[in-house]
């Protein structure tokens, strides 16, 4: 394990091909699947964890924010992670830091407008980790979609000389919780919880069964997903949206590989979100 990005830099000198995946840590089977697509397609794996205070709201959880780095390192090491970068907040915005790096248009909606800043926040760090583990490839996990299409956004027009891979959504297999994607803040709920968060994953299959049964209206296929949202009381909706692959709304879908359906809850205090493809083939992106 790292925490100084010149001894990390020195350490991957001629390790070849270098993967990459940025985390908050706190790591899942969802992580460990990232971890494992870089162990397949590059040399040299690192691993960052780090929980970005710039991308928290003021009445966010960065404080409670779930940490346990010997479990981080343990899970890192069977997924075969080579390297581990845990920087600290001096390195990582260091005394009279004053950049920031925001994506405009694609960080606007859906999360953009309930967690104004975040994305600027996610940007920042990113690029950063970028800057000074120099990989490669970055893997990046598809349950974020929006910030995916932020990040690749950023990478395209700033010319940074990485490979972007998306990696499908990881979910529950177990029989208390199945279809709900996996999310470090998860370890918030109880079982009975996650079981009812579920609502969420049902919601959106509810969505692509009436897009599968001819459906091509905007408002229609939301309201698919709205009736099953309906059964669970303890569902606050912040958002649930049909977009093409810029991530806008249009009254009606095209046939589009790209198309999605992005949902955002809050369940027993915690903000939950989620996405599937809405396509004849329900592509992801590549």
């Amino acid at each position: 394990m790292f925490t100084d990005p010149a001894e990390l830099r020195a350490a991957l000198q001629g390790r070849g091909t270098v993967g990459f995946v940025p985390t908050m840590g706190y790591l899942h089977d969802g992580h460990a699947t990232l971890m494992r697509w870089a162990r397949q397609s590059c040399d040299t794996v690192v691993l960052s964890i780090y929980v970005n205070p710039l991308q928290f709201g003021p009445n966010e959880d960065y404080a409670s924010y779930p940490r346990d780095l010997e479990r981080d390192l343990k899970v890192a090491r069977s997924a075969g992670v080579d390297f581990v970068f845990a920087p600290s907040d001096a390195t990582m915005y260091p005394p009279g830091f004053s950049t920031r790096v925001s994506v405009n248009g694609v960080s606007d909606t859906l999360d953009g407008l309930s967690r104004p800043g975040h994305f600027t926040g996610v940007a920042t760090v990113v690029l950063k980790l970028l800057n000074l583990v120099r990989p490669d490839k970055v893997f990046l996990g598809e349950k974020d979609w929006q910030q995916v299409a932020v990040l690749r956004r950023m990478i395209t027009d700033l010319n940074v000389a990485v490979e972007v891979v998306g990696v499908p959504t990881v979910r529950s297999e177990e029989a208390a919780s199945l279809g709900l994607a996996l999310s470090s803040r998860n370890s918030y709920l109880n079982e009975e919880q996650k079981a009812r968060a579920t609502v969420l994953s049902r919601a959106l299959r509810a969505v692509q069964a009436a897009y599968a049964a001819g459906e091509r209206d905007t408002q229609a296929l939301k309201q698919a997903g709205l009736n099953v949202l309906k059964t669970e009381p303890d569902a606050q909706l912040d958002y649930l949206t049909v977009v093409d692959s810029n991530l806008q709304e249009t009254p009606r879908i095209a046939e589009d590989p790209f198309n999605r359906i992005l949902i955002a809850a809050r369940m027993f205090g915690v903000r939950l979100i989620d996405n599937m493809p809405l396509s004849a083939n329900n592509g992801a992106h590549p």
